[in-house]
């Protein structure tokens, strides 16, 4: 599933509806998210909530927005 940003934004272009993953806009993240996509030192995991899955409770999981995933941070520092 994608989140309502995605939906929105895929309606209005051309594209094939495909994004690879890290694709979002900035301002794009779901609650679930320690940081903006495509952020230095960041990566998408599973939902932790949801588990991948997007669902949670028969509903769109609130924390990653139905997508199944997070972007966190990675490495160490």
């Amino acid at each position: 599933m994608q989140r309502p940003q995605e939906r929105a934004r895929l309606a209005s272009s051309s594209g094939s509806g495909h994004e690879a993953p890290g694709d979002e806009a900035p301002g794009d993240e779901a609650p679930g998210d320690d940081a903006p996509a495509n952020a230095p030192a960041t990566g998408e995991n599973l939902c932790p909530d949801c588990r991948g899955t997007g669902v949670l409770d028969g509903k769109p999981c609130a924390t990653c927005e139905g997508t199944g995933r997070v972007t966190q941070g990675i490495g160490g520092g």
